[in-house]
């Protein structure tokens, strides 16, 4: 399958380009070469794919064509062999084993702890204050998670894990734009030993918690929180997680539950701050859904405006600015064309949702491109934060649905307003703004009822 693509250099490849700005690398790709573009990161031979269809392909292919990347020693280290990295059989069960935790009848628990926490802090800011907001975020995505994972704040031991987790997240993007993800497992950089210092203390303060659940005898029947649930759940032979599966799993449901929403719901700030006609539409909708009283999760479905403003800050800024990898086996295929086997292929959600042939003046904020009423001009597939086919995101609908509460509880009381300017994202694990946003607090007048 003859597929275009820049110039690389010997040895290196692209990674000089790629380094330098992943998501302009990216978009110069679509933009110069296509839908299908061949690079190199060093060896390893890579596939970008833009064109919806492709995505959708490739997302829905089965393992005897395409299988996960392992995506680097330092990713590994953190996550272990939880699902996120798992493969055939070992997969199915493990995904059976997760999925309950996170249908939509236990987010329907999980959301009065993402309104009560994010009630708490609003009753901590005051008018006038100036905040940090990934840093409000963070923490505030921090405790709902931590509570809904195990059950309650867990004191000293939650800032702890908070802390060690950021170590993590942080080296492991560094090791995905640089040479480290191919230097050898034995080679211990500065930045390794940074992260397995971060990760021992992640293995025993997560090993404590288990442990002592255990001990208590609490894992079974009452497992209202999510450890409960890993630690009472059993495969189609009766067998439970081990100790190491369920750390895996809880470190892979802190790691999306946590920094993702965290980073999510600093870009929906940044977005609303500069956007006074989608502000004023969110305090309309706030006002006649809500009169008043604090969200619930059936109040979810009815506000309609302020997950449109969810979806498309994750259009414009996915926290997932590339999907996992794939790798194409002997014999893979896409479309009519045959992959050479080994190929990594990758699809970038920041590359596809920011494509002008799927969405109209692309760069811009409008949330009304998600008005379920209004014609639909995207395709499948040209929006996919959270990945697609049957390895999608399985806390999708939780992360959607904390946000939107999140952002209602806190938008029925204050403007979070960021001083005016360009923020340029930066890439690491997560996509986080280059700068920090500092905004001042702004007590909410009342809206008016009729949407402008």
């Amino acid at each position: 399958m003859p597929v275009a693509g820049p110039r690389r250099l010997p040895l290196l490849g692209n990674l000089p380009a790629f380094g330098r700005d992943p998501l302009a690398f990216l978009e110069r790709l679509r933009d110069e070469f296509g839908d299908v573009v061949t690079w190199s990161l060093g060896p390893m031979k890579i596939m970008s794919l833009t064109h919806p269809e492709h995505i959708a392909e490739l997302l829905g292919s089965n393992e005897g064509h395409f299988e996960n990347l392992d995506a680097g020693w330092a990713f590994k280290q953190l996550v272990g062999n939880s699902i996120m990295r798992s493969q055939g059989a070992g997969w199915r069960r493990k995904r059976s084993l997760v999925q309950p935790s996170v249908r939509p009848s236990q987010v329907r628990r999980y959301a009065t702890t993402m309104v009560d926490c994010a009630v708490a802090l609003a009753d901590r800011w005051q008018e006038g204050t100036q905040i940090d907001v990934l840093r409000e975020m963070d923490q505030l995505s921090q405790r709902i998670v931590v509570r809904n994972l195990f059950g309650n704040d867990v004191g000293d031991r939650a800032h702890a894990l908070r802390d060690a987790m950021s170590v993590a997240g942080r080296e492991i993007g560094a090791e995905l734009r640089g040479i480290g993800l191919f230097l050898p497992p034995w080679v211990r950089t500065p930045a390794r030993r940074r992260l397995l210092n971060a990760v021992a203390t992640v293995d025993t303060e997560i090993g404590q918690l288990i442990h002592a659940r255990q001990a208590s005898g609490e894992a079974g029947d009452s497992g209202e929180d999510l450890l409960g649930r890993l630690l009472a759940a059993r495969d189609e032979e009766g067998r439970p997680l081990t100790a190491a599966e369920v750390r895996d799993e809880a470190v892979t449901l802190w790691a999306a539950g946590h920094e993702t929403t965290a980073t999510a719901l600093t870009w929906t700030w940044y977005l609303l701050s500069a956007s006074p006609h989608a502000r004023r539409k969110l305090a309309a909708e706030l006002d006649r859904v809500l009169d008043g009283r604090r969200p619930a999760y059936a109040d979810y479905e009815h506000l309609t405006w302020t997950q449109q403003i969810v979806k498309e800050a994750l259009r414009l800024y996915p926290p997932a600015w590339i999907i996992p990898p794939r790798v194409a086996r002997e014999g893979a295929t896409l479309g009519a064309s045959r992959i050479p086997a080994g190929t990594t292929l990758w699809c970038s959600p920041w590359a596809t949702h920011r494509d002008a042939r799927w969405f109209s003046n692309p760069t811009a904020f409008r949330p009304e491109r998600w008005d379920t009423h209004a014609q639909r001009s995207a395709p499948p597939h040209a929006w996919f934060p959270f990945g697609g086919g049957h390895r999608a995101c399985l806390g999708a609908r939780f992360a959607l649905v904390e946000a939107t509460l999140v952002i209602a509880t806190l938008a029925q009381r204050f403007h979070v307003d960021i001083a005016p300017g360009k923020v340029v994202p930066t890439v690491g694990l997560q996509l986080h703004p280059s700068t920090t946003l500092r905004a001042t607090l702004r007590a909410r007048p009342p809206a008016r009822l009729t949407e402008e």
